[in-house]
């Protein structure tokens, strides 16, 4: 979805999917989608709104301060890949998680951390996500 871009073209789009959904302008449906993921953090809008802190904020790891464009970015994966079902299995897998946590934003709160750690694993050696690892990881929850 974005992988041609940097760190602060991508930062941006966050920003202006966000001014344009609260200025009511119309929306690319990217940029909805990235809207409809701001609109469920309101922890983050204020800083999403201060526009040049958020996109100079570094987020490392021994700052112990989490990343929010990273955790919006991964319910959005985790949205595309229910809506194509890729892996196979994952939509039923979100369906259940969601009647039993009460509800999709919950389940993919659920589902954040399986996603992060199979993307980190693939980063780390080189290689294409391990799917059936994932899945695993998955129903584990």
């Amino acid at each position: 979805m974005f992988a041609a871009e940097g760190r602060e073209q991508l930062r941006r789009r966050y920003l202006e999917a966000w001014r344009k959904f609260s200025a009511r302008a119309p929306l690319e449906p990217l940029e909805a989608q990235l809207a409809a993921v701001i609109a469920e953090h309101p922890e983050y809008i204020a800083w999403l709104e201060s526009g040049e802190e958020a996109l100079a904020a570094e987020f490392r790891p021994e700052g112990g301060r989490a990343n929010p464009f990273l955790h919006m970015g991964l319910h959005l994966a985790i949205r595309e890949q229910v809506a194509t079902d890729r892996p196979a299995g994952i939509a039923q897998l979100h369906a259940a998680l969601s009647q039993r946590l009460g509800g999709a934003h919950a389940a993919e709160h659920a589902m954040l951390e399986p996603l992060a750690e199979t993307l980190w694993e693939a980063q780390r050696d080189a290689r294409l996500p391990d799917e059936p690892a994932y899945l695993e990881r998955l129903r584990r929850l």
